[in-house]
Protein backbone atom coordinates (compact mmCIF):
# COMPACT_ATOMS: atom_id res chain seq x y z
CA UNK A 1 0.00 0.00 0.00
CA UNK A 2 2.91 2.39 1.29
CA UNK A 3 4.78 1.94 -1.91
CA UNK A 4 1.55 2.46 -4.69
CA UNK A 5 1.77 6.02 -2.78
CA UNK A 6 4.78 6.59 -3.67
CA UNK A 7 4.57 7.72 -7.30
CA UNK A 8 1.35 10.11 -6.23
CA UNK A 9 3.51 11.62 -3.45
CA UNK A 10 6.56 12.15 -6.11
CA UNK A 11 4.11 13.50 -8.96
CA UNK A 12 3.45 16.49 -6.10
CA UNK A 13 6.35 17.12 -5.07
CA UNK A 14 7.31 18.10 -8.70
CA UNK A 15 4.32 19.91 -9.66
CA UNK A 16 4.70 21.61 -6.67
CA UNK A 17 8.31 22.94 -7.42
CA UNK A 18 7.21 24.08 -10.77
CA UNK A 19 4.06 26.10 -9.65
CA UNK A 20 4.92 29.98 -9.26
CA UNK A 21 3.33 32.09 -7.54
CA UNK A 22 2.22 35.52 -9.28
CA UNK A 23 1.71 38.18 -6.44
CA UNK A 24 -1.08 40.56 -7.39
CA UNK A 25 -0.19 43.71 -9.13
CA UNK A 26 -1.69 46.55 -7.11
CA UNK A 27 -3.99 49.00 -8.66
CA UNK A 28 -2.70 52.76 -8.63
CA UNK A 29 -4.90 55.23 -6.57
CA UNK A 30 -7.08 57.10 -8.38
CA UNK A 31 -5.52 60.44 -7.07
CA UNK A 32 -2.31 60.96 -5.55
CA UNK A 33 -3.40 61.92 -1.78
CA UNK A 34 -3.13 65.51 -1.53
CA UNK A 35 -0.97 65.81 1.89
CA UNK A 36 2.68 63.97 -0.01
CA UNK A 37 4.77 67.28 0.33
CA UNK A 38 4.69 69.27 -2.82
CA UNK A 39 2.02 67.64 -4.21
CA UNK A 40 -1.59 69.56 -4.65
CA UNK A 41 -4.83 68.94 -6.59
CA UNK A 42 -6.97 71.55 -8.04
CA UNK A 43 -10.23 71.15 -10.35
CA UNK A 44 -12.52 73.25 -11.73
CA UNK A 45 -15.86 72.43 -13.00
CA UNK A 46 -19.71 72.46 -11.65
CA UNK A 47 -20.79 72.01 -8.14
CA UNK A 48 -24.37 71.18 -6.54
CA UNK A 49 -25.03 70.14 -3.17
CA UNK A 50 -27.10 67.73 -1.77
CA UNK A 51 -29.66 69.06 1.32
CA UNK A 52 -32.32 67.68 3.48
CA UNK A 53 -33.32 64.74 1.92
CA UNK A 54 -30.04 63.39 2.77
CA UNK A 55 -30.12 64.27 6.21
CA UNK A 56 -29.08 61.58 8.51
CA UNK A 57 -28.35 58.91 5.72
CA UNK A 58 -24.75 56.92 6.06
CA UNK A 59 -22.20 58.16 3.79
CA UNK A 60 -19.60 56.40 2.00
CA UNK A 61 -16.74 56.72 4.56
CA UNK A 62 -19.73 55.08 6.99
CA UNK A 63 -20.71 58.75 8.61
CA UNK A 64 -24.08 59.77 9.05
CA UNK A 65 -24.52 63.15 6.54
CA UNK A 66 -25.52 66.65 8.14
CA UNK A 67 -26.76 68.69 6.00
CA UNK A 68 -25.59 71.22 8.31
CA UNK A 69 -22.24 70.49 8.25
CA UNK A 70 -19.19 71.55 5.78
CA UNK A 71 -19.06 68.07 3.84
CA UNK A 72 -18.79 66.91 0.10
CA UNK A 73 -19.08 64.47 -2.12
CA UNK A 74 -16.23 63.77 -4.42
CA UNK A 75 -15.90 61.21 -7.37
CA UNK A 76 -11.56 60.45 -6.09
CA UNK A 77 -10.32 62.01 -3.24
CA UNK A 78 -9.47 60.13 -0.01
CA UNK A 79 -11.86 60.70 2.80
CA UNK A 80 -10.47 63.36 5.23
CA UNK A 81 -8.99 65.62 2.60
CA UNK A 82 -10.19 69.34 3.45
CA UNK A 83 -10.86 70.60 0.06
CA UNK A 84 -11.43 74.73 -0.57
CA UNK A 85 -14.45 75.35 -2.84
CA UNK A 86 -14.19 78.58 -4.15
CA UNK A 87 -17.57 79.79 -6.50
CA UNK A 88 -16.17 81.49 -9.44
CA UNK A 89 -18.86 83.65 -9.92
CA UNK A 90 -19.25 85.67 -6.45
CA UNK A 91 -15.36 85.10 -5.21
CA UNK A 92 -16.68 83.33 -1.66
CA UNK A 93 -14.97 80.46 -0.23
CA UNK A 94 -15.84 77.83 2.01
CA UNK A 95 -13.94 74.52 3.29
CA UNK A 96 -15.42 71.30 3.26
CA UNK A 97 -14.10 67.79 4.07
CA UNK A 98 -14.57 64.48 1.90
CA UNK A 99 -17.33 61.91 3.21
CA UNK A 100 -18.63 60.75 0.69
CA UNK A 101 -18.37 59.74 -3.26
CA UNK A 102 -20.29 61.31 -6.08
CA UNK A 103 -21.68 63.04 -7.70
CA UNK A 104 -22.89 61.21 -10.36
CA UNK A 105 -24.30 63.81 -12.31
CA UNK A 106 -22.52 63.86 -15.56
CA UNK A 107 -20.47 67.64 -15.82
CA UNK A 108 -20.35 67.96 -12.20
CA UNK A 109 -17.15 67.50 -9.71
CA UNK A 110 -18.28 67.78 -6.59
CA UNK A 111 -21.57 67.76 -4.37
CA UNK A 112 -21.76 69.82 -1.03
CA UNK A 113 -23.78 70.04 2.09
CA UNK A 114 -26.50 72.42 2.03
CA UNK A 115 -24.43 74.81 4.78
CA UNK A 116 -21.46 74.63 2.66
CA UNK A 117 -23.93 75.58 -0.26
CA UNK A 118 -25.18 78.61 1.21
CA UNK A 119 -21.94 79.72 2.52
CA UNK A 120 -21.01 80.02 -1.37
CA UNK A 121 -24.71 82.07 -2.62
CA UNK A 122 -25.48 78.75 -4.77
CA UNK A 123 -28.52 77.49 -2.79
CA UNK A 124 -30.70 79.14 -4.89
CA UNK A 125 -29.39 78.67 -8.23
CA UNK A 126 -28.26 74.74 -7.09
CA UNK A 127 -25.20 74.85 -9.24
CA UNK A 128 -22.28 76.70 -9.50
CA UNK A 129 -18.88 76.75 -11.30
CA UNK A 130 -16.31 76.18 -8.75
CA UNK A 131 -12.63 75.71 -8.11
CA UNK A 132 -11.44 73.50 -5.61
CA UNK A 133 -8.16 72.91 -3.70
CA UNK A 134 -7.09 70.23 -1.72
CA UNK A 135 -5.20 71.63 1.17
CA UNK A 136 -2.89 70.42 3.27
CA UNK A 137 -3.61 68.63 6.55
CA UNK A 138 -2.29 70.86 9.54
CA UNK A 139 0.64 69.41 11.29
CA UNK A 140 0.72 68.91 14.81
CA UNK A 141 2.24 71.70 17.15
CA UNK A 142 4.52 70.42 20.21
Amino acid sequence: MRAARLPLLFLLVSLAGCATQTPPTPSPPLVQPPSAPGSSFSQTGLASFYGRAHDGKVTANGESFDHQGFTAAHRTLPFGTRVRVTNLENGRTVTVTITDRGPYVRGRIVDISLAAARALGMQDKGVARVRLDALRPRLPTS
